[in-house]
């Protein structure tokens, strides 16, 4: 198909249901709804406070059982591991995202390490822990080769189970906390691995079980302090394409990474169709390796990644659930963008609620500017904060020097009480000169 032809004679084009609620859905279904192909685009649960988008409340697998849409885009990890995907391909619906086995490369750290290492994927040393006698063990012999290892909770704990310790004291502390129910069953068994030196990059691949369309690399940033300092959070900011990862590189991760797991998983029984998230460590040097594995749409990546792509994403997305992958639906435009995250009062701890938000429709003024809705909702007909992480002000522009400035004008114009960002997003290519 080409932009704006229907599918299979569809006079009102596909109908496209996106399950989730957040920041990455609110620029998916934004996307989605731009495409030629696609009629109608709705969200579950989405958002009330995004008066442009159709959402409706209640449970996504109903829903998409009762709507039957041409297409539905599974957007968080929880239901992806939990079979979501499984459940609605076996009622025939096309389904972009993993089933259940596959996202075991996200839900367990240990069935991912273990994985790469049978299929000689790159990634650091590493010891799986299910008892602080062991914990314990394994930080000395750690120690022993003047390492620290990280500590990563083995299941799913929303981008907060990872603890780079500086010292073998906190990571003993860590794991004692997280085995001792700090994430609850999630933490109940501790990947301990080497810590590696270079940045950290995040790349996407769209995949149809077979095939891989790569997507440009983008760089986020974890920490909820200026400077990467403080407690790690689910993402402060990103900005796309991060020249840390050149072409020379991309292709080098998409024939030793992506296309590995995609082969891997499909000669294991459990094809990968969705979106392969690789977060990558690139050394000084710069060789990568693989830190995690994510099966699905990073967030908030895909705000970046969406302000920067041309053409058809309904009829990609589409081509991948049904195993024909159609690369050529999409092209990646010159354009740079960057997200800053606006986050709530009490973020990444216990975040507050209600605070009244002024100021979007000014933000949204700003020449290439948009604002994701991440946790908001509306009371008494005015938006206020629902979650940790607030919005997502994301901007375009020439150069990554453009977009910054673009973005934080927007911000300037958006206030709530207690709100939190980052001044520094994007600093490091920035100090590059790759402005």
């Amino acid at each position: 198909m080409q932009d704006g032809q229907k599918r299979d004679g569809l006079e009102d084009g596909l109908r496209v249901l996106v399950i989730g609620g957040g920041g990455r859905e609110h620029a998916l279904a934004w996307r989605l709804g731009q495409s030629g192909s696609v009629a109608e685009v709705t969200l579950c649960p989405g958002n009330p406070a995004l008066p442009d988008l159709k959402s409706v409340a209640g449970d996504p697998r109903s829903l998409a059982l009762d709507l039957r849409p041409d297409l539905v885009v599974i957007g968080p990890e929880a239901p992806l591991c939990a079979g979501l995907a499984d459940e609605l391909r076996n009622a025939g619906l096309a389904v972009y995202g993993p089933g259940s086995a596959a996202a075991r490369l996200e839900g367990s750290k240990a069935f991912m390490k273990e994985f790469c290492k049978r299929h000689q994927i790159a990634t650091a040393a590493f010891e799986v822990v299910e008892s602080p006698a062991a914990a314990r063990a394994a930080i000395e012999r750690f120690s022993a080769r003047g390492q620290i290892p990280v500590v990563k909770a083995d299941g799913l704990c929303a981008g907060k189970g990872v603890v780079v310790a500086e010292s073998a004291e906190e990571a003993l502390t860590a794991s004692l906390e997280m085995l001792d129910g700090r994430f609850g069953d999630a933490g109940r068994r501790l990947v301990l691995e080497e810590r590696l030196p270079g940045a950290e990059a995040s790349v996407h691949a769209i995949c149809d079980g077979e095939r891989v369309l790569m997507l440009p690399a983008a760089q986020d940033h974890k920490r909820i302090g200026e400077g990467d300092r403080g407690p790690n959070t689910g993402g402060m900011g990103t900005y796309a394409p991060a020249p840390l990862v050149d072409g020379a590189l991309l292709e080098r991760v998409r024939d030793e990474v992506v296309l590995p797991v995609v082969r891997g998983m499909s000669a294991e029984g459990s094809p990968f169709i969705g979106t392969l998230f690789v977060g990558l460590m690139v050394s000084p040097a710069g060789d990568a390796q693989v830190l995690e594995f994510n099966v699905r749409f990073g967030d908030p990546e895909t705000q970046v990644l969406m302000s920067t792509l041309d053409g058809d994403l309904g009829r990609l997305l589409l081509s991948a659930a049904e195993g024909r992958l159609e690369s050529d639906a999409v092209s990646v435009s010159e354009r740079h963008a960057m997200c800053v995250v606006m986050a709530a009062h009490g973020y990444p701890g216990t975040p507050r609620k209600g605070d009244v938000i002024d100021g979007l429709e000014r933000a949204a003024e700003v020449e290439g500017a948009l604002v994701f809705h991440a946790g908001t909702t509306l009371k008494d007909g005015r938006v206020v904060t629902s979650g940790g992480r607030v919005l997502g002000v994301t901007a375009t522009g020439d150069s990554l020097a453009e977009a910054r400035e673009r973005a934080y004008s927007a911000l300037e114009r958006i206030s709530f009480s207690g709100m939190q960002f980052r001044r520094d997003i994007g600093y490091r290519a920035l100090e590059r000169g790759s402005e």
